[in-house]
């Protein structure tokens, strides 16, 4: 009996311990998981890739009618999380634009946080996204004004520059600013285009996203 119970002891703690070591996000993904194996993701699609402002996105292909898009946003998710499952992100797919929004949250979890350290990350990625796809668009939305967050613009707003200037060097690869269509006729963000949070986007936020994305779509 004794041996029952330290065995039953014993597994109890190693379920505890395994629930304990998984990472961040780890269920998304599994969810991700589950949704390629109830349904096979079809080729040539427009994949996104990224944190929450693409999460709650969820209506995105009535936006974009005629595209097949692939939404793969998930949590508070930093570039940090991008490349730590970048093969999950990735290889399950076979599309034929990605378009990435993230490192907004990077800069959320360090305000002391270098705008060079989130390039880095971002450019670690997009080589992963390389390897694999090495023709493909590829695209990167630029880190937008959120109200809750205006302590961290300046760095955001520097990182933005820097990963502008280096998608204009590679083939294949567009930098889409958001920034202005959310400003207001006096260069201040419309505080309007955000829900309650003053972080996540209303419906008018996300069209006015569509009108600058229409264009990089393929």
């Amino acid at each position: 009996m004794k041996k029952i119970f330290a065995g039953f002891l014993l597994l109890m703690f190693a379920l505890m311990y395994s629930q304990e070591k998984k990472p961040m996000f780890w269920q998304d993904i599994q969810n991700f998981k589950t949704l390629n194996q109830q349904s096979a993701p079809p080729n040539n699609t427009i994949l996104l890739i990224g944190s929450s402002s693409f999460t709650k996105w969820k209506d995105v292909s009535e936006y974009f009618p005629g595209k097949t898009i692939i939404n793969r946003g998930f949590g508070g998710s930093r570039l940090t999380d991008l490349n730590y499952y970048s093969e999950d992100l990735l290889k399950p797919y076979q599309p034929k634009q990605i378009i990435i929004y993230c490192g907004e949250n990077d800069f959320a979890d360090d305000a002391k946080l270098k705008a060079d350290i989130i390039v880095d990350r971002f450019k670690t990625f997009y080589k992963k996204v390389r390897e694999k796809f090495p023709n493909i668009e590829v695209d990167f939305i630029s880190i937008k004004y959120s109200p809750s967050r205006e302590k961290l613009w300046p760095q955001m707003k520097e990182a933005n520059k820097k990963i502008a200037k280096f998608m204009r060097k590679e083939k294949n690869a567009e930098f889409i600013d958001i920034t202005e269509i959310m400003n207001d006729v006096n260069g201040n963000v419309r505080k309007d285009l955000f829900v309650e949070d003053m972080l996540h986007m209303t419906p008018e936020g996300y069209r006015l996203w569509t009108k600058v994305m229409n264009p990089y779509m393929k």
